[in-house]
């Protein structure tokens, strides 16, 4: 994990968050998948590795209310709160690594916006699928973001897992069924394409 924190934090403290490969200063397809779930205003829902990132903006902008923010790097964290002022307090902020985290409640919608395409090592998802099933009530929404199978083979100088919905779905297991996959073309603030998948599941009741 300190590895891990390490390399983040030193990402996040050396760049303005403009800048990072992942900027999205309107996260459009994010919202609109988390508005498709038709979960309550004041439903829990957790961005994973959302750190600095603008869907928790965008989310309280349109009336959600129970939000958390998870992410192994203070400073991204910082920074979002910063941006936010005084509605940062509406907010729960996790700095905490997701493979270690012991989550306090049941959410109704987990999202994640590149987290899961760094887990290279099958025991590392293994992890996250586990800490899916445990944190995401029988019935709530996953909404997964990873490179596709064109995306790039390196991000932040670390190697990536490339998924295919049907390596999503091998991922998730029995557990989750899978309700949509969308392909996305991300332009990145220095002016290239990133291809991205984004796949919805529910999880199943046990």
């Amino acid at each position: 994990m300190e590895d891990r924190r390490q390399h983040w934090e030193q990402v996040y403290q050396n760049r303005d968050p403009s800048t990072v490969s992942w900027y999205q200063e309107n996260p459009a397809r994010s919202l609109i998948l988390i508005e498709e779930t038709s979960v309550a205003a004041d439903a829990p829902i957790i961005d994973i590795g959302g750190g600095a990132g603008r869907l928790v903006d965008r989310l309280l902008e349109i009336g959600y209310s129970r939000l958390t923010v998870l992410d192994l790097a203070p400073t991204a964290l910082r920074q979002a709160q910063e941006r936010l002022g005084a509605r940062s307090r509406e907010v729960t902020w996790l700095d905490a690594d997701v493979l270690e985290h012991e989550f306090e409640h049941p959410y109704a919608v987990w999202h994640d916006r590149a987290v899961f395409h760094f887990l290279t090592d099958p025991g590392d998802r293994d992890r996250y699928v586990g800490q899916l099933t445990t944190a995401v009530e029988p019935g709530g929404h996953v909404i997964l973001a990873t490179f596709g199978p064109d995306g790039p083979e390196l991000c932040s100088g670390l190697p990536v897992q490339r998924h295919s919905p049907e390596s999503l779905t091998g991922c998730l297991g029995s557990a989750f069924e899978a309700v949509d996959f969308q392909e996305e073309a991300h332009h990145t603030p220095s002016g290239t394409i990133q291809h991205f998948l984004y796949g919805r599941f529910v999880r199943l009741s046990d």
